[in-house]
C-alpha cells in the first residue's frame, strides 16, 4: 500500500485461491485472495517483515503500513518452499482465474465467492496436504 516493499513475481500462476481459514480471514480481514509463484524478488527489504504464523508456514508483510503480502510453506517436504502473494498486491491481475475455495466449512454467512471451482473442507485440505507439511486438522 505504502510502496516501501516492492517485489517482482516470477512465474505467477494463474489460478487463483480464497482461503478462509481462521488465522488468514483474521490476516487478510476476510478470504485471503491468493496466487501462487515460483519466487519472489525483493526492493525495499529492510521494510520486509516476517512473521511465522504456524509450525509449518511463514507470512510476509510491510513494517510500514502492515499490508499483507506473501504465504509462503517452511516445513520440510515437498511442499516447502511454495509462495502464494496476496491478489491486492498485484499490479496487474489480468488473466487470474479463482480456481480453489480452502476450508470452505470455516467461511462465514456473510459472503460466497460466484463461479464453478473446487471448494475443499479443513478436513479435506488436512487429507490431501496435511502430510506434506507435517500437519493434521487436530493441530
Amino acid at each position: 500500500m505504502c510502496g516501501a516493499v516492492r517485489y517482482t513475481a516470477h512465474g505467477v500462476k494463474p489460478q487463483a485461491s480464497a482461503c478462509h481459514c481462521d488465522m488468514c480471514r483474521r490476516w487478510a480481514g476476510g478470504p485471503l485472495l491468493v496466487a501462487d509463484c515460483e519466487r519472489l524478488e525483493f526492493e525495499g527489504e529492510d521494510a520486509l517483515g516476517m512473521i511465522t504464523s504456524s509450525e509449518w508456514a511463514e507470512r510476509g508483510f510491510c513494517q510500514k503500513c502492515g499490508s499483507g503480502l506473501f504465504f509462503r510453506i517452511t516445513a520440510e517436504g515437498p511442499m516447502q518452499g511454495e509462495t502464494s502473494v496476496a491478489l491486492g498486491t498485484l499490479d496487474d491481475q489480468s488473466g487470474l482465474t479463482l480456481t480453489r475455495e480452502w476450508f470452505v466449512d470455516r467461511r462465514p454467512d456473510v459472503y460466497a465467492l460466484e463461479g464453478e471451482h473446487e471448494c475443499m473442507t479443513g478436513a479435506q485440505v488436512f487429507a490431501q496436504y496435511g502430510s506434506a507439511v507435517g500437519v493434521s486438522e487436530a493441530e
